[in-house]
């Protein structure tokens, strides 16, 4: 039971994946960064830092990058099953995993974002209360 339990707590640990995040308004040449944590379970905590506005909150996956499923099969004659084949199969999302972001200021100001990650790199928009966009750009860090 032990060794279960290990297993499972490291193939959780596994799955949780850090994501650096570039952001750039489209009237100027100036980037800013943030960082994404993704907990393994499809949300976390994000933080941005705008100028002098250091913006935090969590992201929330909305659709998964990928889905998998069952497939059956079976051969029978007359009404009855007599048994049969099965295998899961993964698809991947074309449009990568989706996701919200809302976060705020210690000035009460808003920062909120629609994201998209596809096997650790992605892109997305932000906009802040005024409705000024900023292009994003998501790379996944290599885990040390």
């Amino acid at each position: 039971m032990r060794i279960l339990a290990l297993a499972a707590a490291l193939a959780l640990a596994g799955c949780a994946t850090t994501y650096e995040l570039t952001l750039m308004p489209p009237d100027r040449g100036v980037t800013y960064t943030g960082v994404a944590h993704d907990n393994g379970g499809g949300e976390g905590p994000i933080s941005i830092k705008i100028g002098d506005r250091a913006y935090s909150g969590t992201w929330v996956q909305a659709t998964p990058s990928r889905s998998s499923a069952y497939v059956s099969g079976g051969w029978g004659w007359g009404g009855w099953y007599h048994g049969g084949m099965g295998a899961v199969y993964s698809v991947d999302n074309p449009q990568g995993g989706q996701a919200k972001a809302l976060l705020t200021a210690p000035d009460g100001s808003g920062l909120r974002c629609d994201l998209r990650i596809n096997y650790g790199y992605g892109d997305g928009l932000c906009r802040d209360d005024s409705g000024r966009p900023y292009d994003v750009q998501i790379r996944s860090v290599p885990s040390s």
